[in-house]
């Protein structure tokens, strides 16, 4: 099931280096710190949660671990039905000691960028999303990547929300999740 597995990242020996998995939503490109990714799967299949706010897909099964799944598309208001691609993925991220799985159109690839290169993003950029997730974006290869900050994708009204709804017993720790 899994493509990807992130058990140990290496400290990068180059200081000042970010390192970033590149993943598309959209026609959008977006980063997000590698440290943060546990896991990457491709095409989970995800249980729907009845009466769940419409940015909760649902839920997947993990090695016997329940982890709640968020649309990243909707989330960030870039949900097409008629772009959307049949077979997405699924980000596994550990949130502030909460792994929670994130809906992607796709994934790239690793990316080294110098920590200086990632600048404040322009309004106009950040006009369509919350500017709030953004972290920052930086060029690579002539491509703008932004760079999310998941703390905060989830865990603003979404943490009361997904609370609200029991959901709590979903939101996994790091360490409760076995493999």
């Amino acid at each position: 099931m899994a493509d990807f597995t992130f058990d140990e990242v290496q400290d990068t020996e180059d200081e000042g280096i970010m390192q970033l998995v590149g993943f598309g939503v959209a026609n959008e490109k977006f980063g997000v710190d590698i440290l943060m990714v546990q896991e990457i799967l491709r095409s989970a299949e995800v249980t729907a949660v009845p009466n769940s706010p419409e940015f909760v897909e649902g839920v997947l099964n993990l090695r016997g671990n329940i982890v709640p799944v968020i649309d990243l598309r909707k989330r960030l208001s870039l949900f097409d039905p008629a772009t959307s691609q049949k077979q997405s993925w699924v980000l596994i991220l550990n949130i502030e000691n909460r792994v929670v799985g994130f809906i992607v159109d796709h994934v790239t690839e690793v990316l080294k960028i110098e920590e200086k290169s990632v600048e404040t993003a322009p309004e106009i950029i950040v006009s369509g999303l919350e500017s709030q997730y953004i972290k920052g974006v930086c060029e690579i290869d002539g491509s703008l990547i932004i760079i999310l900050d998941f703390d905060l994708v989830l865990f603003n009204e979404e943490q009361k929300v997904l609370g609200d709804l029991g959901a709590d017993t979903f939101l996994l720790t790091e360490s409760e999740i076995v493999e």
